[in-house]
């Protein structure tokens, strides 16, 4: 459907209408006045064509899909709807160039290349064409379109749901007591998927190291390998760097480091047979009782199993299918119970879904907020009904599940065909995904919330409906990765390929062509040269360009990029191998999102103040030390990323470096993300006092006669989450007196330096008062035990201690840190004991002690964390402790270990 792009294209020509884009065209074009009132009236009737062309599309019923004629007629309409944005995006141009006007804030000093950007005239000219083949469009419509007009409503869905199947997990988990090497598993690869993770969570602890690698359809067996080291060998006892081994290399280190290691291995979604076979020769068979587990939904991997040790996962029965379905669709009823009136037509809908999980989840979402009524049940029947008859060459599955897509809001569409433009098992973070998504347009603002907060809601509907699954969530319950079905990710390219939405590369794939006419996006899986000759005027209407290779082949492609795509609003190059940005950069007047992280750049280009539109830069894990004066000239700026890493142990006190920005920094009033700011002196610590939409805001190289200026800024932060105050060496003191100001909205709390004692103290709140969820203490160096006055922080789920304490004992005591997940204690040279009593720490799940050289006693109280621990970590520990430890009654708890460099073996 061609709705998303229209609606795009409406805010365009909404923003383009606005008061100040009005004012300012009147101002600049007064001798055209008459022309231009013309102009504006032919755009105001497009767009009012528009809106309705868009309800009219999002109500259309799912039976016109195949229509031939109304695809044709579809198409056409999508065609003109982009040829419309190219116009509205020149005007705001040319009538921006000297004024901010919102959205349509392009700034440009002069017209140095008038053959390029469209004069009034031609411009007027364009709309009345454009007016008129709109009109010409409905006729032929009239004339030559014929619908089956159905009353297709809106829906909603829940969660996703891990479906289990105790006959199937007894059956894998069976497979892990045998005595043979290797377990293979076929079926619906998003069911199989949901079992093998539940038994992958329940059953990795038995073995010393485990796992999990999806191989995709365009695999790199070196990409697999080193994904398979790193995730095997979590200690990193593995010695060279891995990233400039060959194949030969990486199979020789695995087979090494698996020899005498009891090992569980899971490669899941294998596509080809040659993918095992090429796996395999870097796996050793040893008497440890390991195990290498594969799935496929493809049966000529699966034969290569024997008939024994091949499980097929089979559908659910019919009284399952049932359970499942009434549970997704009747939540909110007693006892889950669907209605006696909707019975009849429920169960039709449920045998259609032939006892897949996936696609009675599904259907079941769609079902849960419609009306439950017996038309609108009959209609979702019908609509499911048509799909699965007229669309032979999908599978059934993905039948059912286009019907979740048909009925996603407009805006949701739009964001779900972005992540199918990532590789299949792409991991996005939240951040990330809700940054690219404001820059596309895709995010509207509602009310008082932010654009990020909305667009977090848009990603929240996604799991809802079950269109993004939720990977993990960070320590204290927010969502923080995902990934897409790999059926779902198939339904959506193909979905992509059809609205000319955006197009997706692989240098494995070189017989595709690169990039349709239309095609507003691109996404580079893995660069190669020829990319470079591919860039042309065909790419000249790209919006979006974002590569994921790390090692780029080519300095030049920005400058190629910037040279070509002129309307562009997101570009991400990463790992560009270039110490400088052309000075072209600035003409992407229409740019909102640029990323130039892990890069050799070390110096942007003047012209950087003219992207008056940008609202993310990252330039983090670059070279670049200091920012041109113009940068705070971007006023729509909203994340800027720009830290420099100094390539030192993550332990080591100045490990990275922030960016200077010498005036001007109080003119960045719309800044939510400072990530880090390298202070100079008081004047721009002062100057952070205006920054008061800050979220996240790392502050390095603080002194001490900056305290006072500093409180008093941070203090008119209130939305702060994220606070990260460095000192500008090991024996400048924090004098943080005054952090009992510490806003409530702060979740994270780190600080990196000597604390003064009292300082600290006086931060703690009244019991649960705060909302702190992460405390890290880096270098505090207290002579005190601060845990008495720090355990009032009832809220804390993760806490971190490096270099914290000059103290010999540590104790936690009943009632302490109720809520707490995840505790580091690392490089405490002092510290001898650590007492924890039963009743404290009732949460924990982690536990990580690290390079604690005076402690002779293994802490025997960790059996009271038994309930709830998962992970327990001795690392770089003296070999007396590790003998101890092995004598120590906690033998019951699996715990894993390193020895220190010097210990002795």
């Amino acid at each position: 459907m061609a709705e998303a792009v229209i609606l795009l294209t409406v805010k365009k020509i909404g923003v383009a209408l606005g008061n100040e884009a009005i004012n300012q065209a009147t101002s600049y074009f007064k001798k055209s006045v008459t022309q231009l009132t013309e102009l504006q009236g032919s755009m105001g009737r497009i767009r009012r064509e528009l809106r309705l062309m868009h309800e009219f599309f999002s109500g259309m019923d799912v039976r016109n899909r195949n229509n031939r004629k109304y695809e044709i007629w579809v198409e056409e309409v999508r065609m003109l709807v982009y040829q419309i944005e190219d116009i509205v995006d020149n005007y705001l141009h040319l009538v921006g160039h000297k004024h901010h006007i919102g959205w349509g804030t392009y700034l440009k000093k002069g017209f140095r290349r008038p053959n390029v950007l469209l004069s009034l005239n031609k411009i007027a000219s364009l709309v009345k064409d454009v007016e008129a083949s709109l009109v010409h469009l409905f006729q032929a419509k009239e004339r030559w379109v014929f619908m089956d007009v159905g009353a297709a409503t809106g829906g909603e869905s829940s969660s996703y749901i891990v479906v289990e199947k105790s006959r199937h997990l007894a059956s894998i988990s069976r497979s892990l007591d045998e005595e043979d090497l290797v377990g293979w598993c076929m079926g619906w690869e998003v069911w199989v998927k949901q079992l093998w993770q539940q038994m992958y969570r329940s059953e990795k602890e038995k073995f010393e190291c485990h796992a999990w690698v999806s191989i995709s359809q365009t695999y790199s067996i070196k990409a697999v390998l080193k994904c398979l080291i790193n995730e095997l060998d979590e200690k990193k006892s593995i010695r060279g760097n891995i990233s400039d081994m060959d194949t030969g290399g990486l199979q020789d280190e695995l087979k090494k480091f698996l020899k005498d290691q009891k090992y569980l291995i899971v490669l899941d979604d294998v596509w080809v047979p040659e993918a095992v076979n090429d796996l395999f020769g870097a796996l050793v068979s040893n008497l440890s009782r390991s195990r290498v587990l594969v799935t496929t939904r493809i049966d000529g991997v699966a034969h290569l199993a024997f008939p024994d040790k091949r499980i097929t996962l089979k559908p659910l029965s019919e009284q399952e299918s049932w359970e499942l379905f009434c549970r997704t669709a009747f939540p909110r009823d007693k006892d889950n119970e669907c209605p006696a009136e909707l019975m009849t037509l429920a169960k039709q809908i449920v045998s259609k879904c032939q006892g897949i999980p996936l696609a009675i989840v599904s259907v079941g979402r769609v079902l849960f907020v419609c009306e439950k009524t017996e038309e609108e049940f009959k209609r979702i029947h019908n609509q499911l009904d048509w799909e699965l008859v007229n669309n032979p060459s999908l599978e059934h599955v993905r039948n059912i599940l286009y019907l979740s897509y048909i009925y996603l809001p407009t805006h949701l569409k739009s964001c779900f065909l972005y992540c199918s433009l990532f590789p299949e098992d792409y991991l996005f973070t939240r951040k990330r995904l809700v940054r690219w998504w404001i820059a596309e347009g895709f995010v509207e603002k509602r009310g008082i919330s932010t654009m990020e907060e909305v667009a977090e809601g848009y990603i929240k509907e996604l799991v809802y409906r079950n269109m993004l699954q939720l990977v993990q969530k960070n320590s204290f319950g927010r969502m923080k990765s995902f990934r897409m079905h790999d059926i779902l990710h198939e339904l959506a390219v193909d979905l992509c390929r059809r609205e000319c939405f955006g197009h997706s590369y692989n240098s494995k794939n070189k017989h595709e062509e690169f990039l349709e006419k239309d095609e507003r996006r691109m996404v580079i899986h893995k660069l190669d040269k020829d990319v470079n000759q591919a860039i042309s005027s065909e790419w000249s209407r790209l919006r979006s360009f974002v590569t994921l290779e790390r090692n780029m082949s080519s300095p030049n492609l920005l400058t190629l990029v910037a040279g070509k795509c002129r309307y562009m609003s997101v570009l991400e190059l990463i790992g560009l191998p270039k110490d400088n940005i052309p000075n072209v950069i600035g003409d992407l007047f229409n740019l909102k999102h640029l990323s130039l992280r892990d890069s050799m750049v070390k110096f942007l280009p003047n012209s950087i103040e003219k992207l008056s539109n940008l609202m993310t830069l990252d330039l983090c894990k670059s070279e670049i030390q200091e920012l041109p004066g113009g940068i705070v000239k971007l006023k729509k700026l909203r994340h800027l990323f720009a830290e420099k890493l100094n390539g030192k142990f993550w332990r080591d006190f100045q490990w990275s470096t922030g960016v200077r920005i010498h005036r001007g920094l109080e003119m960045l009033s719309e800044l939510q993300t400072l990530q880090a700011l390298e202070v100079q002196d008081e004047r721009s610590v002062r100057s952070l006092r205006e920054l008061r939409q800050m979220r996240s805001i790392r502050i390095l190289g603080v002194k001490g006669r900056y305290f006072e200026d500093l409180c008093e800024s941070l203090c008119q932060m209130e939305y702060l989450s994220l606070l990260n105050i460095a000192a500008s060496d090991e024996e400048e003191v924090l004098q943080l007196n005054g952090l009992k100001w510490l806003h409530p909205n702060v979740k994270k709390l780190r600080l990196i330096g000597r604390l003064a004692q009292t300082g600290l103290l006086s931060c703690a709140p009244e019991a649960g008062s705060h909302s702190l969820c992460s405390l890290c203490l880096f270098w505090s160096q207290l002579a005190e035990d601060p845990l008495p006055s720090l355990s009032r922080w009832s809220n804390l789920t993760d806490f971190r201690l490096t270099r914290a304490y000059l103290v010999e004992h540590v104790v936690f005591l009943p009632g302490w840190f109720p809520r707490l997940k995840t505790l580091y204690l690392v490089d405490m040279p002092n510290l001898k004991r650590l007492k924890i009593h039963q009743g404290s720490i009732t949460s924990l799940e982690e536990l990580h002690l690290i390079n604690l050289r005076g402690m002779t006693e293994v802490p025997s109280d960790i059996i009271f964390l038994l309930p709830t621990l998962k992970y327990l970590y001795f690392l770089e520990i003296t070999w007396d402790f590790f003998m101890a430890l092995r004598r120590s009654r906690i033998g019951s708890i699996r715990w894993r270990y390193s020895l220190a460099s010097d210990a002795r073996l």
